[in-house]
C-alpha cells in the first residue's frame, strides 16, 4: 500500500507532488520517486529510503514542469532500492507509470515483452506496464491504456503520464483506492485525500473498474472495460487533515481493519493460479522436491503472529499431514530443540524486527536449519536473513493493535499449507480447487461483515464496564479464541481469557459467575456438539454467551444470548472470518472506554528487544 500523487496544471508539478507525498509518507516508506514531463522531455528521479532523500536530490536538480506524477513505496515486488522505486518507464522514456497493488500475471507479460525485445532494468511487476503501453501504443493514450488493463489481471491503482500526450493524465482503479481532485486550471491524482486536500476538496472517489482523463480543463471518467463516458457528482471532502490521514475513520485502527479485503486480496492474489485453480509460490528459491522432504516444520512467533501460526498448525497439519509445532520465540530461543536435516523452521513478524524472532532464526541458521520468513516489511532484518520469504502484502500498518497483518499472515500460511499439499500429493486437485474458489471469497464476505458491525458496537457498550470476560472455542475456534481475547485486553484494558472450551470443567468452570460475559465461538462441524455441551455448562453457572456461527445455523441461538453471523465458508478458512467481529468488539469496546484505540498504555508496534 503506497502513496501515490499526480499534477497537471499551471504550477510547479514537482513541489505540489512532495507536498502530497509528505502527506502519505505514512502509507510507504522504503522509497520514493518523481518524474515530470519537463522541456527536454520525460525526466525522473528515483531514491531509496525515506522521502527526504529524494527531496535532498531534487534541491541540488529540480525537475521544472507543470505535468507530473510521484510515488513514495512500500515494497512488494523487488527490494527496496533505487532502480526498484516508481516511477517507472518504458526504455525511449515516453511512458511514466506509478502503481499500487500487485500485476498477477506480469511474469508471463513479461516474457512475452522480453521475447519482442524489450528489456527490464528492475525487478518489480510495475515496469511491465510501461514496456506494455509502448507496445501497445496506436497514437490514442486513453485507448492504449484501456487495451493495457484488459491485459492486466490483479489489484491496482495506476497513474500515467505521456511524453506522446503531455497535455493528459490517466488514472485507472481495480480493487485499490485512487481519489481523483478537480481545481481550478488545474487536476490531481491521489491514493488517498490527504495529499489533495491543501489544493482541493471537490473530488472524484474512483469506484473498481474506473479510469479518469485529467487535463488542465477538467476530468472526465469512463468505464476501463467499455470505455463508455460515466457521469458522477463531485464528492466535496469536508472533513480536516487528521481525520483524512485515517481515511475519516476515527483511528488508524479501524482504517486497518476495513482495509481487511484489500490486503487479503493482495497477499493471495499472485499466489493462485486462476485458470488452474492451484496455488504457486514462485517467491520460494527451494526446489519442490527439498520442500517435500521436510518432515517435520516448527513455527516460530511471538503474540499475534504466533496465533497466526496456531491456526497455520491447524490448517498444515490437516493438509499435508506434516506434524508443526508452534512456540513462541522468547521461550524457543532458549530451548535446546531437536533438529534433523528434515527440519523446517516458519518464523512469523510484521515488522521483521521482532528482536526474540530474529534470535530464534538465527539460532537455527546456526544449526543449519532453512528458515522461511512471513512478514509484512520487504527489507527487514528477517527478510533479509531467512532463506524464503513470504511478504504479506498488507501495507502499513500504523495501529499497535495488529489487524489487517495478522489477517494477512494467516492467508500466507493457507497458501503455503496448500502449494505444500499439492506437491505432496496429500490433497487432490479438485480439493484444492474447492479451497481456491473459497479463498477467493473472503475479501467479498468480509466486507459483508465490516457493512454488519452495529451489533458488535452494541455488545462493546454492553461489556465496557466489565472487569473481566472469557473466550471459548475448539480447534480453530480456539486459536481464534487467543487472538479475540489479546486483542481486547491490549487496547481496552479489560481481563481477558481465552480457554479451550473442553478445559472448562478442569479449573476455569471456578471463575465463572452470574453475568460473566463469555463468547463463544462455534465454527467447527467437527466438534460443534461439544463445544455447544461446553457453551451449556457456562450458560448453567449464570454466564452470559455471545455466540459465533456461521450464516444458517439455526441452532445456537437456542442455547446462547446472543449470535453474531459470519457468512458461510469452509471451516478450515473460518479464523479469517470469525476474526474480524472479535477485532471490532476490542476496537468499540476500547473507544466506549474512552481509550486511546492507536496507542495502548504501555505497548509498542514494534518490539525490538528482549
Amino acid at each position: 500500500m503506497c502513496g501515490i500523487v499526480g499534477y497537471i496544471g499551471n504550477k510547479n508539478a514537482q513541489e505540489i507532488i512532495i507536498e502530497g507525498l509528505r502527506k502519505l509518507e505514512y502509507r510507504g516508506y522504503d522509497s520514493a520517486g518523481l518524474a515530470v514531463l519537463t522541456e527536454q522531455g520525460l525526466s525522473l528521479d528515483k531514491k531509496q529510503g525515506r522521502l527526504a532523500n529524494l527531496e535532498e536530490l531534487l534541491a541540488a536538480q529540480p525537475l521544472k514542469g507543470h505535468v507530473g506524477i510521484g510515488h513514495t513505496r512500500w515494497a512488494t515486488h523487488g527490494r527496496p532500492s533505487d532502480l526498484n522505486a516508481h516511477p517507472h518507464t518504458d526504455a525511449k522514456r515516453k511512458f511514466a507509470v506509478v502503481h499500487n497493488g500487485i500485476i498477477e500475471n506480469f511474469l508471463s507479460i513479461k516474457e512475452e515483452l522480453v521475447q519482442k525485445g524489450y528489456t527490464f532494468v528492475s525487478e518489480t511487476d510495475t515496469e511491465v506496464i510501461a514496456h506494455l503501453l509502448d507496445d501497445l501504443y496506436d497514437g490514442d493514450l486513453v485507448a492504449t491504456v484501456q487495451k493495457a488493463v484488459k491485459r492486466m489481471r490483479g489489484a491496482y491503482a495506476l497513474g500515467i503520464m505521456s511524453e506522446h500526450e503531455p497535455d493528459k493524465l490517466i488514472a485507472v482503479r481495480l480493487a485499490s483506492p485512487l481519489i481523483v481532485g478537480v481545481g481550478e486550471g488545474e487536476s490531481f491524482i491521489g491514493s488517498d485525500i490527504p495529499a489533495l486536500l491543501e489544493h482541493t476538496r471537490d473530488v472524484y472517489i474512483l469506484n473498481e473498474g474506473e479510469m479518469a482523463v485529467l487535463t488542465r480543463d477538467g476530468v472526465e471518467l469512463f468505464d476501463t472495460e467499455t470505455g463508455q463516458k460515466l457521469e458522477r457528482d463531485i464528492f466535496h471532502v469536508d472533513w480536516d487533515l487528521v481525520q483524512a490521514e485515517k481515511g475519516g475513520f476515527d483511528s488508524f485502527m479501524l482504517k486497518e481493519i476495513f482495509e481487511q479485503p484489500q490486503a487479503i486480496r493482495d497477499t493471495i492474489g499472485s499466489r493462485i493460479d486462476l485458470d488452474e485453480k492451484k496455488v504457486v509460490l514462485p517467491e520460494l528459491k527451494m526446489s519442490d522436491a527439498q520442500l517435500a522432504s521436510y518432515d517435520r516444520i516448527y513455527i516460530i512467533a511471538c503474540g499475534t503472529s504466533m496465533h497466526a501460526g496456531l491456526v497455520g498448525k491447524d490448517v498444515i497439519e490437516k493438509l499435508t499431514r506434516i506434524p508443526v509445532e508452534v512456540a513462541v520465540a522468547s521461550e524457543f530461543r532458549y530451548r535446546d530443540p531437536i533438529y534433523t536435516d528434515k527440519t523446517l523452521m516458519i518464523v512469523i513478524s510484521q515488522s521483521g524486527e521482532t528482536a526474540d524472532t530474529l534470535a530464534a532464526l538465527r539460532e537455527a541458521k546456526k544449526s543449519g536449519v532453512t528458515v522461511m520468513a512471513i512478514t509484512n516489511v520487504v527489507g527487514s532484518s528477517v527478510a533479509r536473513e531467512a532463506d524464503e520469504v513470504l511478504f504479506t502484502w498488507a501495507g502499513p500498518e500504523v495501529a499497535v493493535a495488529s489487524t489487517k497483518a495478522y489477517t494477512s499472515q494467516v492467508a500466507a500460511l493457507y497458501m503455503f499449507a496448500l502449494y505444500l499439499s499439492q506437491i505432496k500429493g496429500t490433497q487432490s486437485a479438485e480439493q484444492i480447487a474447492e479451497i481456491v474458489d473459497h479463498l477467493l471469497e473472503l475479501p467479498g464476505q468480509i466486507s459483508q461483515i465490516l457493512a454488519d458491525a452495529d451489533h458488535v458496537r452494541q455488545y462493546a457498550e454492553r461489556i465496557k464496564d466489565v472487569t473481566s470476560l472469557f473466550f471459548i472455542g475448539r480447534s480453530l475456534d480456539y486459536a481464534v479464541s487467543l487472538e479475540g481475547s489479546l486483542k481486547l485486553k491490549e487496547i481496552s484494558y479489560i481481563h481477558s481469557e481465552a480457554y479451550a472450551a473442553g478445559e472448562l470443567k478442569h479449573g476455569t468452570l471456578a471463575l465463572i459467575e452470574e453475568d460473566v460475559p463469555v463468547i463463544a465461538l462455534a465454527t467447527q462441524p467437527d466438534i460443534y456438539e461439544k463445544m455447544v455441551s461446553n457453551i451449556v455448562e457456562v450458560k448453567a453457572r449464570g454466564a452470559h454467551v455471545l455466540g459465533f456461527a456461521f450464516a444458517g445455523d439455526n441452532d445456537l441461538i437456542k442455547t446462547v444470548d446472543q449470535v453474531v453471523y459470519v457468512p458461510k465458508t469452509l471451516p478450515l478458512l473460518a479464523p479469517i472470518l470469525t476474526v474480524i467481529p472479535l477485532q471490532l468488539l476490542a476496537y468499540y469496546t476500547s473507544a466506549a472506554r474512552g481509550l486511546d484505540v492507536d496507542k495502548p498504555r504501555n505497548l509498542a508496534k514494534s518490539v525490538t528487544v528482549e
